[in-house]
């Protein structure tokens, strides 16, 4: 994982090379979504993100890396995994929004966002 923090430039850039994203708002943060729905969002925090990827590969995730993933109580129980900003480059951040494209497509549930 990068070493430096990723900002929203390259966020906004990496999210809507794929086709169908839409940037919007969640939480007063920027959002990209897919046909309205959340793929991910910049955390109120400013430091990380929330990505939508569905329950197994969140806890891959968090077992794999936990100094880059984590969940916070108001995401427990629910398909997204948070992200440190500083733990990610464009090219991770890229396989993650693909892994939420392929998760949005089997039909997910929902849950805060």
């Amino acid at each position: 994982m990068a070493g430096r923090k990723l900002p929203l430039s390259t966020i906004r850039k990496v999210a809507l090379s794929f086709p169908g994203v839409e940037e919007g708002t969640s939480y007063g943060t920027p959002a990209f979504k897919l046909e309205k729905k959340l793929l991910v969002r910049l955390h109120q925090d400013g430091r990380s993100l929330v990505l939508k990827v569905g329950d197994a590969t969140r806890d891959h995730l968090l077992q794999a890396d936990p100094d880059t993933f984590f969940v916070t109580d108001h995401y427990r129980g629910y398909p997204y995994v948070l992200a440190h900003l500083d733990r990610l480059s464009a090219a991770d951040l890229g396989k993650l929004i693909e892994r939420a494209i392929a998760f949005l497509a089997q039909g997910s549930r929902g849950g805060p966002h």
